[in-house]
């Protein structure tokens, strides 16, 4: 039999687990070529040859998406496996057709070829569209589950943007942690909430490897979704998070159309900032896509530390950078509480410089929000020039900052940070904590 030629389209996530779970070792496919995008700098770099095992002799690069094109004639490809999430359904079919243009076939694996099997049971949370709010509620249930006497451990959906041979296998347990594997602002955003609450957190590339280390220990294993992608692992309850600010993108996007009709449970987010009739419509969809799922609405509920100080002052707000990029939103938990305790933001755009404008070009709906963009030391030091510039120039009191990361640790600032934390709250249905232990029983 033939060994047919493979390009695989991704973001640095499921494209590495779609190599590692379906072609290593499958003698009918040879990869030639990862193709990247989403995520800024992961062009850069190639993937290891210690990682694609036997039958490779030298590591796999890796190219900017803009190239398939290119590459399909050049490595005269015959399967494209298409391997990221949060993204419309007309534009994956424009590139399906640019592929097939080109004379390859487009393929889309799904769950039954890419999921992993644990002997524990596993609980996994994705959502309809990336910053619906799933790691607060995959925070709500390891904290649960901690203080029932359960040993917890929290796989995150893959975000290895470094050294791919050292990210194999990550565990992050202690702020030390998170330093020596030099994370990103985007990694420490998902990754520190669980170190503060001295919950070990599981990620890296090799997805078997991870959750073979992160069960040794473990009575259940909670899956921390990326984006909008469904689970790596083979879920016994999967949890789905609706976003009801964008009520109808459940069924515009891929892959979120495959979680919300997959579901077992699905959580209707933000009920307490959606319109008239956002959830109804939620609930209309569900009953037609998925009638067997169990629904319940939920909002979260945001703090802020020294509340008094904002009233009436002017600041920059600061939100989750993920969220308001690709994630499409225009706000979040920052803009609704600098608004709901009579704050004055400001408008950063003057002032951005180097990768941090490039990313307000690239993102026209961003107004008096600032995403926390920092995916590489270099951003970094444009994302904390941009807030200096912006607070002395606008004369602004204070950073409201909404990024779980943490940005007071990582950068030093001429203005006063408060920080803005949300927590998941259930609003109705059945109580999500007694299915889990029933699970678990």
């Amino acid at each position: 039999m033939s060994e047919y030629q493979c390009i695989v389209m991704g973001a640095a996530g499921r494209d590495f687990h779609v190599f590692l779970s379906f072609l290593r070792g499958n003698q009918q496919f040879r990869v030639k070529a990862f193709t990247a995008t989403q995520i800024p700098f992961i062009d850069q770099r190639s993937f290891p040859q210690s990682l694609a095992g036997p039958g490779y002799d030298s590591d796999i690069p890796i190219y900017d998406e803009s190239e398939l094109p290119r590459l399909i004639q050049q490595h005269d490809i015959d399967f494209v496996f298409f391997a990221y999430s949060d993204i419309l359904h007309a534009d994956i079919m424009h590139k399906a057709s640019q592929v097939q243009a080109a004379g390859a076939s487009f393929v889309m694996l799904g769950p039954d070829h890419t999921q992993l099997a644990s002997a524990k049971p596993v609980v996994s949370v994705t959502a309809t569209r990336t910053g619906a709010g799933k790691s607060p509620l995959t925070q709500w249930l390891a904290r649960l589950l901690t203080d029932r006497g359960k040993r917890v451990a929290v796989i995150r959906h893959p975000m290895p943007y470094g050294n791919l041979d050292m990210q194999r296998v990550q565990r992050f347990a202690s702020p030390q942690d998170l330093a020596e594997q030099q994370c990103t602002i985007e990694e420490r955003e998902e990754y520190e909430p669980y170190v503060d609450m001295g919950i070990p957190i599981y990620a890296g590339v090799d997805y078997e490897a991870v959750l073979d280390q992160a069960a040794v220990d473990a009575d259940v294993v909670l899956w921390d979704g990326g984006n909008n992608d469904f689970s790596f692992i083979r879920p016994d309850l999967d949890v789905v998070v609706v976003d009801a600010l964008r009520a109808g993108h459940e069924t515009d996007y891929f892959p979120g159309e495959v979680n919300f009709r997959r579901a077992d449970v699905l959580i209707i987010s933000k009920c307490g900032s959606a319109l008239p009739g956002s959830v109804d419509g939620i609930r209309e969809r569900a009953a037609r896509l998925n009638p067997k799922a169990v629904i319940c609405r939920s909002d979260l509920r945001i703090q802020v530390d020294d509340a008094e100080r904002l009233v009436g002052k002017r600041v920059l707000v600061i939100e989750d950078g993920p969220t308001v990029t690709h994630g499409g939103m225009a706000f979040g938990a920052g803009m609704v509480a600098a608004e709901r305790h009579g704050a004055i933001p400001v408008d950063p755009r003057p002032y951005a410089v180097g990768t941090i404008r490039d990313t307000f070009e690239a993102n026209p709906h961003l107004e008096r929000v600032l995403p926390a963009m920092g995916y590489s030391e270099k951003q970094r030091e444009s994302l904390a020039s941009t807030i200096n510039a912006c607070c002395a120039a606008e004369n602004v009191s204070c950073v409201l900052d909404a990024s779980p990361a943490r940005l007071d640790r990582m950068m030093q600032l001429d203005v006063p940070l408060i920080r803005v934390a949300y927590r998941f709250v259930q609003l109705d249905g059945p109580p999500l904590e007694e299915r889990v232990m029933q699970l678990l029983e």
